[in-house]
């Protein structure tokens, strides 16, 4: 079973290393000493109270089961500001492929997993001045989100 989390923990960072030109060093990454149910809904409560919608709750679960895993345990939560994402794709429609923000969560046990991109890993790749404080509010709330969900497993 261990060997079958740490094969999970390697997909995961495969999907969002092909899913976006971050490298893994540009990854946000926590974990949570809670059960992935626990999780999951502090993860909601997290994005939300920031003012976010989750747009979507995606499952990986069929990826999974055609290579022989069986998890429930596992998503991908996409979120954003509608208003906010709007006006950046009208000014830049080439960051529609990076939007909405996303965060993977998985079980490892009676863990969670949490992984991400750092939001400001575009400006490298979309350097217009205008688009740095909108980057650098997207990392400031992710990190925060992040800081969140490990406080409020401890406590």
């Amino acid at each position: 079973m261990k060997k079958l989390m740490q094969k999970m923990g390697v997909a995961v960072l495969a999907l969002l290393a092909l899913g976006s030109p971050a490298l893994a060093e540009d990854l946000i990454m926590a974990r949570m000493n809670a059960p992935f149910p626990e999780a999951m809904t502090l993860l909601q409560s997290a994005i939300s109270s920031r003012g976010y919608t989750i747009t979507r709750l995606q499952q990986v679960n069929e990826n999974l089961a055609r290579r022989e895993f069986k998890s429930d345990m596992y998503r991908v939560v996409y979120f954003g500001k509608l208003d906010e994402v709007r006006q950046v794709t009208a000014a830049h429609p080439e960051l529609i492929p990076f939007l909405p923000l996303n965060i993977t969560i998985f079980a490892e046990g009676e863990q969670a997993i949490l992984v991400a991109s750092h939001p400001q890993a575009l400006q490298q790749f979309f350097p217009d001045p205008a688009l740095k404080p909108v980057l650098e509010r997207w990392e400031k709330d992710m990190d925060e989100i992040m800081d969140e969900l490990r406080e409020g497993a401890d406590s």
